[in-house]
């Protein structure tokens, strides 16, 4: 399964009223794992920008005078998320921006949902996380996601952060912690920064039970129900 993990930052808030998108940021997972592949770009947006979004992102009209327009990486982008699907942090603000983008390039006004299909992680997270705060920040404190380097919103950092908490929200580790039960600063006991395991590693091996193993499984698991009274929680959902 191949998705991309997606981020935009724009010039402010409405489409409608002409905003339009500065940065992109994706990254890759296939079959949930980072591939280390990824698409970054900054985009010229051919209007100014709002002042409370240089706020948020801290990219000004200034820094973009030389980027390319949208119509001139349109077609890069697109082949570069074409048949995924897209892992998206309150999916309809980004969608609606990108498909604004190609709707001004003539190509329609559903591009992004005719080629791709979504998934919104804010409404995941709020039916996993109901009446709690799950913006991007309160999702990395929870799971104990790194988001240190995030001073100000940037898309790439934001979707390899958002990657991070989606693998993490969805039962997928992103590294392996092994200083207890409590360990999610993303420190070991020794206060080392933990590394990311490389994404190309060889497969683990995988090392199965004899069957002397198996038989002296059971017996401890009967021994147990016994002692129990017939309890034994590992027999019940066996």
């Amino acid at each position: 399964m191949r998705q991309i993990v997606l981020d935009t930052e724009t010039t402010g808030l409405e489409p409608s009223q002409g905003h339009r998108i500065i940065e992109i940021g994706c990254v890759e997972l296939i079959n949930r794992k980072l591939t280390g592949r990824h698409y970054h770009q900054y985009i010229k947006p051919e209007r100014e920008i709002d002042e409370g979004a240089i706020e948020v992102h801290g990219i000004t009209n200034e820094f973009l005078a030389d980027k390319p327009v949208f119509k001139d990486i349109a077609d890069e982008f697109m082949a570069f998320v074409d048949g995924a699907e897209l892992v998206i942090h309150n999916a309809p603000f980004d969608v609606g921006f990108l498909n604004h983008e190609f709707n001004l390039l003539g190509r329609g006004s559903t591009v992004i949902n005719d080629r791709c299909s979504i998934l919104d992680t804010l409404a995941l997270a709020r039916n996993k996380h109901p009446g709690q705060k799950n913006n991007l920040d309160a999702l990395c404190k929870r799971y104990g996601a790194d988001n240190s380097a995030r001073d100000l919103h940037g898309a790439l950092l934001d979707a390899e952060i958002l990657a991070d908490v989606y693998l993490l929200m969805t039962g997928g580790q992103t590294n392996l912690a092994l200083g207890g039960a409590g360990s999610s600063s993303g420190m070991d006991d020794g206060g080392e920064e933990l590394v990311r395991v490389s994404a190309d590693r060889k497969p683990l091996p995988i090392i199965r039970a004899s069957a002397e193993e198996l038989a002296l499984h059971e017996k401890k698991l009967a021994e147990i129900d016994k002692a129990s009274g017939g309890e034994c929680l590992w027999l019940k959902q066996s």
